[in-house]
C-alpha cells in the first residue's frame, strides 16, 4: 500500500527450484469474490456493462443448466427483469491488450471496486491471447495462466529439477466513491483515468522484491517495419498498426505458445514506427503480425537486453507468403472471424447486453444456429456473387440430426478464365480457431478418397462454446496442381468432419487463391 493512494497493489512470485520435481500449472490466478448484497453493477469495458444476476439465480430451482456447467438459463431470477436471460462467465472474456481496467460497483451507496493491469508482459500468448475477467459472483478475477481459448499449449510443464521463476503483476486494487446525487457510471470513468496514471508510470520504482526490475534495470527497443508484397504493391508499405514484441527466442509465431518467459508489445504507428519500454533483461527475438496481412514475422536478430540499453533496429522488411497474383479472397486476414455472418441467436437463449452490440459472436447457442440455416445442405459461396459478411458463416461446425451430428463440407465456386495444367497454384488457409477438428481440401471432386490436403485433427481452444472469435492462428500453404483445374466454373471443397461434439469446428480467418507466378490476375 503506497500513502494517499485509494487502493493496494498485489502480485505473486512463483518459483520452481532446482530439486524440485516436474509438474504442470492449468491455470492460477487473484480471486476476489465481493458482497454480494452490496455489488450487482459490472463494468468490463465501455460498451460491455449491465447489472448482473446474483449468484443465487445460478442455483437449483433458480435456473436451468445448458450444454455446459458455467452457462446458465436464468428460468426465476430473484429479479424478474433477467428471466429468460443466459448467464455465462466467457461472454465477458477480453484479448490481453483490453484488460486493463474491470470490476463492479455498488450503487446504493455508490462504490467502486477495480482491478487496473497497467501491463500484461507477465502474461503467456500475447496481446490478442482471451483470459476471463469478473462474471457473477460477484467475482473480480486477475489471471496469470490460463488454457482458455488455446488448450494444452498454453499450460506450462516443467522437468525435474527445471529451474524457473516467475512474477506475476503488480495489479493495482483500486476502490473508488461518489456521493449519491451523482452518476454511479462515473466511477467507471474516474477507474479508466486511474488506468491512464498507473500505464504511465509503469514498471513501477516500488516493489520491494528484486525480482521486480525498477524502470532503470530495464532496456527500450524501437525501429520501424515495413511490408512488401511485390503481387500487390511494387513498393513496401509501412506496416500501420501492427502488433510488434519481444519473446523468447523461437519459430516464427512461436509466442502464441511461449508460456515460461515475458512478453513485451506494442503497436506500431501509421508509418510503422514502434518503440517498446520497460523490456526486462535477457535474450529474445522481435516478432509481428500486421493486421490485414497473413502470416507472422521475425527478426532473426538475436536481441540481447541490458539494463539501460536503447536498442534502434532501423528498418524491418516482412515478406508475407506469397507465390503468385491474388485469383479471389474470403475475409480479412487480422485472426479473427469477427467479420463473417454472426446470426441472431436463438430468442430462447439471449444475454441482453449483446443484442445489437459489436460483439455479437457473444451469444449463447449459436453453433445450434449453422443447423437451422443449413438444415439439408451445407454452406456454398460463390466468388463474385457472395458476400463474407452475410453469405459465410463465422464457425465451421458439425450440423445436428435426429441421430447426433455429421461433419459438414463447405463449397467455394469460382471461374477462371485460363488455366495454367502445369502451373502450382497456392491456397492460403488461414485459420483463426480450431476445436478438436480437421479441414480437408478437396478439387473438383467432393468424393474423392484422399483430400489434397489435411490438416490433420488440431486444435483445443473451445472459441465455439467459449463465446470467441478467435484462439490460436493457424496458417498453411496448399499446393495445388493446375491440372486439378479446369477453365471456367471450379469448385474447392473444404470438409470438417470430426463430429462427435457440437464445439467441434474450424473459425477461418481468411482464404485466399494464388495463381501461378506466370499467371496474370483477372
Amino acid at each position: 500500500m503506497l500513502r494517499g493512494s485509494s487502493g493496494f497493489y498485489t502480485y505473486a512470485i512463483y518459483e520452481h527450484m532446482n530439486d524440485w520435481p516436474g509438474f504442470s500449472m492449468g491455470e492460477t490466478r487473484i480471486t476476489f469474490k465481493l458482497n454480494k448484497e452490496w455489488f450487482h453493477y459490472m463494468a468490463v469495458a465501455d460498451n460491455r456493462q449491465r447489472f448482473m444476476p446474483l449468484p443465487d439465480d445460478r442455483m437449483p430451482g433458480r435456473c436451468q443448466k445448458l450444454a455446459y456447467p458455467e452457462a446458465v438459463l436464468l428460468t426465476n431470477p430473484i429479479e424478474p427483469n433477467l428471466k429468460g436471460e443466459v448467464d455465462d462467465k466467457y461472454q465477458y472474456s477480453c484479448d490481453n491488450k483490453d484488460i486493463q481496467v474491470h470490476g463492479w460497483i455498488c450503487t446504493d451507496q455508490p462504490t467502486g471496486f477495480w482491478q487496473i493491469t497497467p501491463s500484461y508482459e507477465y502474461r503467456s500468448g500475447g496481446p490478442v491471447k482471451q483470459n476471463l475477467t469478473s462474471h457473477v459472483g460477484p467475482t473480480s478475477l486477475s489471471v496469470f495462466y490460463s488454457a482458455h481459448y488455446a488448450g494444452d499449449p498454453l499450460v506450462p510443464k516443467f522437468d525435474d529439477g527445471e529451474p524457473w521463476k516467475r512474477v506475476f503483476g503488480p495489479v493495482f486494487i483500486y476502490c473508488n466513491s461518489c456521493p449519491k446525487d451523482i452518476d454511479f457510471r462515473s466511477l467507471w470513468e474516474d477507474a479508466k483515468h486511474q488506468f491512464v496514471i498507473q500505464a504511465q508510470s509503469w514498471p513501477y520504482s516500488f516493489p520491494a522484491s528484486n525480482d521486480f526490475p525498477k524502470p532503470d534495470q530495464r532496456g527500450k527497443v524501437s525501429g520501424r517495419l515495413l511490408v512488401r508484397d511485390r503481387h500487390v504493391f511494387v513498393e513496401h508499405l509501412p506496416a500501420s498498426g501492427a502488433y510488434v514484441g519481444l519473446a523468447f527466442p523461437g519459430a516464427p509465431g512461436s509466442w502464441q505458445t511461449e508460456i515460461k518467459g515475458y512478453q513485451f508489445w506494442t503497436t506500431a504507428d501509421q508509418n510503422g514506427y514502434f518503440t517498446i519500454n520497460g523490456i526486462r533483461e535477457g535474450d529474445y527475438n522481435l516478432y509481428a503480425w500486421v493486421p490485414g496481412v497473413i502470416g507472422d514475422y521475425k527478426c532473426d536478430a538475436l536481441i540481447t537486453i541490458t539494463a539501460g540499453c536503447d536498442t534502434e533496429m532501423g528498418d524491418l522488411m516482412y515478406e508475407p507468403p506469397r507465390s503468385g497474383p491474388t485469383l479471389w479472397e474470403i475475409g480479412i486476414p487480422d485472426r479473427t472471424a469477427a467479420e463473417f455472418f454472426v446470426p441472431d441467436p436463438n430468442p430462447t437463449y439471449i444475454n441482453q447486453l449483446f443484442v445489437n452490440h459489436p460483439d455479437r459472436f457473444r451469444q449463447y447457442g449459436l453453433w445450434e444456429r449453422y443447423t437451422d440455416l443449413y438444415p439439408k445442405e451445407d454452406l456454398v459461396y460463390t466468388i463474385g456473387v457472395s458476400a463474407y459478411h452475410k453469405d459465410w458463416f463465422f464457425a465451421q461446425v458439425p450440423r445436428k440430426t435426429e441421430n447426433g451430428y455429421v461433419g459438414t463440407t463447405w463449397q467455394v465456386k469460382f471461374i477462371l478464365d485460363e488455366v495454367e495444367p502445369k502451373g502450382i497454384y497456392k491456397l492460403r488457409l488461414a485459420i483463426a480457431s480450431a476445436t478438436l477438428a480437421e479441414v480437408q481440401v478437396r478439387i473438383n471432386d467432393p468424393n474423392a478418397n484422399r483430400p489434397i490436403f489435411t490438416t490433420g485433427l488440431i486444435g483445443r481452444d473451445n472459441s465455439v462454446a467459449r463465446h470467441g472469435c478467435h484462439g490460436l492462428y493457424w496458417l498453411y500453404n496448399v499446393d495445388i496442381q493446375g491440372s486439378k483445374l479446369v477453365k471456367g466454373e471450379n469448385i474447392l471443397y473444404l470438409t470438417q468432419p470430426r463430429n462427435q461434439s457440437p464445439f467441434q469446428g474450424i473459425m477461418y480467418d481468411y482464404l485466399r487463391l494464388e495463381g501461378p507466378p506466370t499467371l496474370c490476375a483477372n
